[in-house]
């Protein structure tokens, strides 16, 4: 089988790829609307309640999924199961942003939360939704590794470096609500809150790397430089993204 005939016919024109493209610019939207919301009603931008993690998840998740729908049109995955798997991935977002958002609204902490029962529900549907990120992140990850993805020069380095950058992000997003269930679940409600903070810039810087790094490489492609010239720049670009997450990470373990 050709390397085009494993990929769908054209990014951007299967009925998932569509589906991921307009729900995550409207999560996109949704961050934005909420940015005015902030503007207007005012507030702290910090801490476990304020219309920061509206504004910031739907900004994030939007990008990532706009993202990972462009991205995995390099790797040799079955068309099929591509679609599945953006649409289950598409699908858990929106849950993501919109229990955030509900909470967000309700003026009560949207994550580690379990003062009331539908607190308690809410939170754990988010827990397992970024369960359900992690298994179908891999999979994709998985991918990009046992098979060269396809595109122009330096994708395949952009594509597998943001991949394995982002299971760090991923990581450390699973370290903090582990760290925070078990704070609250002994009793230690507030502790828990703020027992994020440490990883915070790590899981943020490591998220976007599978957007960012694909994108130079796209970029580089409409230039006139020679192919060996753009793999060395996307190969310096990772090695300056590696730093920043590893920077992150030296943050995390001083301050946790």
């Amino acid at each position: 089988m050709s390397v085009a005939r494993r990929r769908l016919p054209l990014p951007g024109t299967h009925p998932a790829e569509r589906l991921c493209h307009v729900t995550g610019l409207l999560l996109v939207l949704s961050g934005l609307v909420h940015l005015v919301v902030f503007a207007v009603d005012g507030g702290p931008w910090d801490g476990p309640v304020s219309w920061r993690k509206p504004v910031t998840f739907g900004l994030s998740f939007g990008a990532t999924l706009m993202a990972i729908t462009w991205v995995t049109s390099y790797l040799y995955v079955r068309p099929r199961l591509r679609a599945l798997l953006l649409t289950v991935f598409a699908a858990d977002c929106v849950v993501e942003v919109g229990g955030i958002t509900l909470q967000a609204w309700r003026r009560v902490p949207s994550h580690l939360d379990m003062e009331t029962p539908f607190d308690t529900v809410v939170s754990m549907t988010l827990a397992v939704g970024g369960g359900v990120l992690v298994v179908l992140l891999t999979v994709f990850a998985v991918a990009s590794f046992r098979h060269r993805p396809t595109g122009p020069a330096g994708m395949a380095l952009a594509v597998r470096s943001g991949f394995a950058i982002l299971l760090v992000g991923l990581a450390s997003g699973a370290a903090m609500i582990a760290r925070g269930v078990v704070l609250t679940r002994t009793g230690h409600q507030e502790a828990a809150y703020h027992s994020t903070a440490p990883l915070k810039p790590l899981h943020g810087v490591s998220l976007h790397a599978v957007l960012v790094l694909p994108a130079l490489a796209r970029l580089l492609s409409y230039t006139s430089w020679s192919e060996t010239t753009r793999r060395r720049i996307v190969a310096t670009a990772t090695g300056c993204y590696v730093a920043a997450v590893a920077g992150a990470g030296v943050w995390a373990v001083l301050t946790y």
